[in-house]
């Protein structure tokens, strides 16, 4: 086997059962290029023949179709549809969206990192592999490669009191304010906090409406703490525009609100010495055992978390053993 190339492109030679191939592999690049060969290679030896096809879709391109499908004809259930609509909203934010799909390795998937921890990673691959394979049962591919998820561990940490005590000192104001209403109202970082508008805060019932969110059942009511209408006071009266808008605007971006805290975070879990495997979204967990510790109430909690199961609002509980060792001590005999 051989590759050479002419101008931009590199081109294929090589023999099989003394037939000999030659053409354009259509790629620019090497890797790419070592992909293609392997694969006319391997229809040549098969076959006794390879054609060659048009060039595939830029994975950006293909999503449309996959969308569509899986909004309108693929007969899923609403929660896997957004599934995989959060799997590309993830997806998209990447290079691989630039790809051409026949390009697309599993190397390329294995070097992919996303923003949260391994369920939003594996949510992102289980969209890309379905995408791909969808791409094969319909012709556009001749073969989507193997991807491997990345193991899966539950979040073991939360941000209660003390750990929010030791991160205060060193936040600025954006990042302390969107901690304390994760800590005191149960709301997703990225997808709720950063999205606050100040037409749905209710001041009289000291109540805010998330009007967007993760899913349907995200749309909900949350209680604003005294703290957070402090806060939200403060924010309110330094705005020139308060009465419409974000809550956390942005200057630079398209999007005008904040949009991440994942650098400014890591600096200040650095400075206060905390366990690198805490994260910001560990301030929902605080939010969802403290308030089942003393509420008892697991479907309110439920409701005020936005969550369509009971099962998933119990992976947001890490309850310690105080309450247990507090009725052993009392057995004395």
């Amino acid at each position: 086997m051989a590759l050479q190339k002419r101008g931009d492109t590199y081109h294929y030679h090589f023999w099989v059962a003394g037939k000999r191939y030659r053409g354009s592999t259509k790629q620019t690049s090497l890797a790419a290029a070592r992909r293609v060969e392997s694969l006319l290679v391997a229809q040549a030896e098969q076959k006794g023949e390879i054609v060659l096809s048009k060039r595939s879709p830029f994975l950006r391109e293909f999503s449309e179709k996959f969308l569509d499908w899986v909004n309108n004809k693929s007969g899923l259930q609403q929660r896997t549809k957004e599934y995989y609509a959060n799997g590309w909203r993830l997806l998209a934010e990447t290079d691989i969206a630039g790809m051409r799909m026949s390009e697309i390795a599993r190397d390329d998937a294995l070097s992919l990192t996303f923003p949260g921890g391994a369920a939003n990673h594996n949510n992102a691959l289980r969209t890309l592999r379905r995408m791909l394979g969808k791409a094969e049962e319909w012709k556009i591919l001749r073969a989507a490669p193997k991807i491997k998820l990345v193991q899966e561990k539950p979040r073991s940490r939360v941000i209660d009191e003390a750990i929010e005590a030791k991160l205060r000192p060193f936040c600025d104001q954006n990042l302390k304010d969107v901690l304390m209403i994760m800590r005191d109202t149960g709301m997703r970082n990225r997808k709720e906090v950063f999205l606050m508008r100040w037409e749905h805060v209710d001041w009289t019932n000291n109540l805010y409406f998330v009007y967007e969110s993760k899913t349907p059942k995200g749309r909900r009511f949350v209680p604003i703490s005294p703290r957070v209408r402090r806060a939200l006071e403060a924010r309110h009266a330094k705005q020139k525009k308060p009465k419409a808008g974000w809550v956390f605007p942005a200057r630079r971006g398209k999007s005008e609100h904040l949009t991440s805290l994942h650098k400014q975070f890591a600096k200040v879990r650095k400075q206060a010495g905390l366990p690198d495997d805490l994260v910001l979204y560990c301030a929902r967990h605080g939010f969802g055992t403290e308030m089942y510790r003393e509420t008892k109430n697991l479907f309110a909690v439920m409701q005020v978390m936005g969550h369509t199961a009971v099962t998933t609002t119990m992976k947001y509980q890490h309850q310690g053993i105080e309450e247990i060792a507090k009725v052993a001590s009392r057995r004395t005999q």
